[in-house]
């Protein structure tokens, strides 16, 4: 599994911990890139929610995971590209059905209101769970013809 993260600056803070959680706890370091940024400094999220997104439509990566202070910024732009679905999750079983009835390939997270422990099991069940396709199949389609 590959998975590609970015943020902005104000979810700058969040990446960095769960970059390094992910790479050490879970031992994920090969299957995981940081497309940025690299600092805290000012920077435009749309820029990077593009850049992850389009990671993800080249077939790069199969999993994303945006931050930025909210989590609106981010979720709002990814989801304007077609074969995206974007879930800002604030609480873990929103993870649950994000994966689960809408088969989301991109973790939005408010790195300004979302605490790094929860933020973490946020992750861990985004990451664990799967599609259960049948009749939710139907509905997911249908985003991306709208």
């Amino acid at each position: 599994m590959k998975i590609v993260l970015a943020s902005d600056h104000a979810g700058y803070p969040l990446k960095c911990k769960l970059v390094e959680w992910l790479k050490d706890e879970k031992g994920l370091n090969l299957g995981l890139e940081d497309l940025g940024p690299f600092s805290a400094d000012s920077v435009d999220y749309p820029d990077f929610a593009a850049a992850l997104c389009r990671n993800l439509l080249d077939g790069s990566a199969d999993f994303g995971i945006l931050i930025c202070n909210s989590g609106l910024g981010m979720s709002m732009t990814a989801n304007r590209f077609r074969g995206i679905r974007a879930a800002l999750c604030l609480f873990p079983r929103m993870a649950y059905y994000a994966r689960h009835h809408n088969n989301a390939n991109v973790l939005v997270l408010g790195g300004g209101i979302t605490a790094f422990f929860q933020a973490r099991e946020i992750v861990e069940i985004f990451l664990a769970e799967k599609f259960d396709a049948g009749r939710h199949s139907r509905r997911a389609d249908k985003m991306d013809t709208i």
